[in-house]
């Protein structure tokens, strides 16, 4: 009876209703005194909820990025809408994700906590974090270009069976996207047909995984309460002041990116006003808000580019699928933004050099995540990893993650529009509908 209603509430709210749950409660086991009850009983399903998104990010990546570049048809239209869509969106990225970097550091909101408190926390995964600082600090000794050299694997089976080589996995990704393209339709068309299986095989994993998202909020929240207020329920006033900066300092960044950035971006390459575009994609943003799906947005974002914005067909339906798979400004924003967080909560001073990596593995990863709900929570995973920090800091952002998805995917779509608007004023077919 109580089950049937809230099966009629969509996924967010049911997140939403997870993480309050999950205050109530760890504030019921603080004021109890079954604290330990909770961290044995309740947080082991917010692990498994975590492990369950490691699971996915080795497969998800490869499928979703392998799809995406295959879909490219052949080397010759690659060579042509290609390079120019994929150079413009690995441009935006970068611009998004250094976006975001500045503004995480210049807020700061992982300094609220308290050096005791961030002592406690960090005491609590002293272990994994001695393992994960001293691989940095090994990192931090090798060559300037060896992340270059890291890249490519010499083996693809030995990186596979790793997340921390993530970013050896999206370079094999790339280059067999790419050599399909390359080999006659005839012989790989199996091969096609068995990677756009496979790609829908985990989407639907993630949509699983998912839908068991509120319990493992819930349980990660109880957990999250209890280790960071443990007998004093006045340090929680520190926990919430931290992750609502955490929230504007993202707000903001999403912010700079729709209201400077892609202006900027249509009023120089495709001579339109922002106001022109932002009223002829809305119904497209409405829709991407409210399912946080580009993938589920991409044939009403395709609707209002072509009718409104007058792009042409052929040049929407090439820029814009492959947008939903390697373009995703919000969440590459987002992703810069929480691993800073996460730092500066474990105490951990971040070198420019791991900036850097996190520049890089943030783009790439946003290239291969999958335009559906909880996807850009998997990729945040390789970008911890790339910096030695210990994902278990995910469950800091986690429970607020959905409203964030919300607003991140929603530029991800503009973004998506934006550049479709563009490639179609570069090759002069800007407002000419075939």
């Amino acid at each position: 009876m109580i089950i049937s209603p809230l099966r009629k509430f969509p996924l967010y709210a049911k997140i939403l209703i997870g993480m309050l749950f999950g205050l109530l409660i760890g504030l019921m086991a603080v004021i109890l005194g079954i604290q330990q009850f909770a961290s044995d009983y309740i947080k082991p399903f917010g692990i498994i909820f975590l492990n369950l998104l490691k699971l996915v990010a080795m497969p998800l990546i490869f499928a979703s990025l392998v799809s995406g570049v295959a879909g490219l048809k052949n080397i010759s239209r690659l060579s042509k809408l290609g390079v120019k869509t994929i150079t413009l969106y690995v441009f935006t990225t970068i611009t998004a994700v250094s976006i975001g970097l500045v503004m995480v550091n210049l807020i700061r909101p992982g300094s609220y906590f308290s050096q005791e408190k961030r002592a406690e926390f960090v005491e609590k995964y002293a272990d994994d974090l001695a393992t994960r600082q001293q691989a940095a600090e090994n990192l931090s000794k090798l060559p300037p270009l060896q992340f270059l050299i890291d890249i490519v694997p010499e083996n693809i089976v030995d990186a596979a069976s790793s997340n921390t080589a993530m970013l050896q996995v999206i370079f094999f990704a790339l280059l067999f996207g790419v050599a399909i393209i390359m080999v006659p339709n005839s012989k790989v068309a199996v091969i096609k047909d068995f990677v756009t299986g496979l790609n829908e095989v985990v989407l639907k994993i993630v949509d699983i995984i998912m839908h068991f998202a509120p319990f493992g909020v819930f349980a990660l929240m109880v957990a999250l309460f209890i280790d960071f207020v443990g007998d004093d329920l006045r340090s929680s006033a520190q926990l919430f002041t931290s992750l609502g900066l955490y929230s504007l300092t993202v707000i903001l960044g999403l912010l700079v990116i729709s209201l400077m950035v892609y202006p900027i971006f249509l009023r120089i390459y495709a001579g339109l006003s922002f106001k022109k575009f932002y009223k002829a994609i809305f119904p497209a943003q409405l829709v991407a808000f409210s399912t946080s799906s580009s993938a589920a947005t991409l044939p009403v974002t395709m609707e209002q580019v072509e009718k409104e914005l007058k792009v042409p067909n052929d040049i929407s339906s090439f820029v814009l699928p492959v947008g939903v798979t390697i373009n995703m400004d919000g969440t590459s924003l987002y992703q810069a933004v929480a691993t800073v967080f996460i730092a500066e909560v474990f105490g951990i001073e971040l070198t420019f050099a791991q900036l850097l990596i996190i520049l890089i593995t943030a783009t790439l990863a946003s290239i291969g995540s999958a335009g559906v709900p909880g996807a850009g929570m998997v990729m945040l995973i390789i970008v911890l990893n790339s910096v030695g920090l210990p994902v278990e800091g995910l469950a800091l952002i986690l429970a607020i993650d959905r409203p964030l998805d919300m607003l991140r995917t929603t530029i991800n779509v503009t973004g998506d529009a934006m550049i479709a608007t563009i490639v179609a004023k570069s090759e002069g077919r800007f407002g000419i509908v075939k």
